[in-house]
């Protein structure tokens, strides 16, 4: 992953993302003892980063491409990134979704054009994908696509943009789209910067590929994440976690609904719980802080069903 196709990235889909603002959190800071301060990224664009990538994606293909469709894979995020991507640019698009996919992402994706295919499983999800492909549909992969994770690094760029003396970053995992491309924009602009990836039990690819020393494929995903619900991480994105990471720290999905829970009373946000793990994981890496330190957490998405929230506290 280069700068140059990050800074790129950037460039190609200003027009059509928010630049999410990057504040300071005192009572993170006092939380957590150390200056921290939070990338917003949940205000991005139908709530979550993941249209940075979606549009640099799109915005690359040809006409040929364009008029041929697209089809993605996603059980959230990605799905309503994509369907909105594809209305903005006059695309049509077929997502498909596993049968447990919320409610909410379904309705949303609906809501911006796109067709929804549901399956029983994820797997069953990008075993479908083919049959859009043989149609001549472009498939937009979730994270493993150096277009989608450049886009996606963006968010890196900014953070140096707005915090220029960060010295950690906490991102969260789930195929290490986002991870790889942020640390992969971090590392290039500062490299002394530290990056900390975060998954929660039972949506644990990237820990366990790490282990492993290859990806792992999942029997099932049993975190309430389900944004970070992938199935396995790629060749590539192991690759850049082992380049790029310090290490990642999996916390259970009552941490992160803790962690959620203190977001929304103190910085008046509700997050997914994807995103309240960089909380949870910064409370169990706090000792790795000292007091030049200027930590920031990415709060990664928003989109999380009030019927949701309840049920997970």
């Amino acid at each position: 992953m280069y700068i140059n196709d990050i800074q790129q990235a950037a460039e190609r889909i200003r027009p059509y993302v928010k630049r999410t603002s990057l504040e300071p959190s005192t009572s993170l800071s006092v939380r957590l003892g150390v200056r921290t301060s939070v990338k917003y990224e949940l205000f991005q664009k139908t709530g979550s980063f993941k249209v940075r990538g979606a549009f640099n994606k799109m915005l690359t293909m040809t006409d040929a491409e364009r008029a041929g469709g697209v089809v993605a894979v996603s059980g959230g995020n990605h799905a309503q990134a994509v369907a909105y991507a594809s209305r903005e640019l006059g695309v049509d698009a077929v997502i498909v979704m596993p049968a447990s996919t919320p409610q909410n992402y379904v309705d949303a994706t609906l809501g911006y054009g796109a067709v929804v295919d549901l399956q029983p499983t994820i797997a069953a999800a990008f075993n479908e994908v083919e049959r859009y492909r043989a149609e001549g549909r472009t498939f937009l992969h979730p994270f493993d696509d150096p277009l989608i994770m450049a886009g996606q690094g963006t968010v890196g760029i900014e953070i140096l943009q707005d915090a220029s003396d960060a010295t950690d970053v906490i991102v969260s995992i789930g195929g290490g789209g986002l991870a790889g491309g942020v640390s992969s924009a971090l590392k290039a602009l500062k490299p002394e910067i530290r990056v900390w990836g975060v998954e929660t039990v039972g949506a644990d690819a990237m820990s366990q590929a790490l282990e492993a020393g290859h990806p792992v494929e999942l029997a099932a995903i049993t975190s309430i994440a389900k944004t970070l619900g992938a199935p396995h991480v790629s060749e590539t994105t192991l690759k850049l976690a082992r380049e790029n990471l310090e290490c990642v720290t999996v916390v259970p999905d009552a941490e992160a609904v803790e962690a959620m829970v203190f977001i929304a009373e103190r910085l008046k946000v509700i997050t997914e719980p994807a995103a309240s793990c960089t909380l949870a994981a910064a409370e169990r890496l706090r000792e790795k802080f000292g007091a030049e330190s200027h930590l920031v957490l990415i709060l990664c998405g928003g989109n999380t069903g009030i019927g949701d929230l309840c049920g997970y506290i």
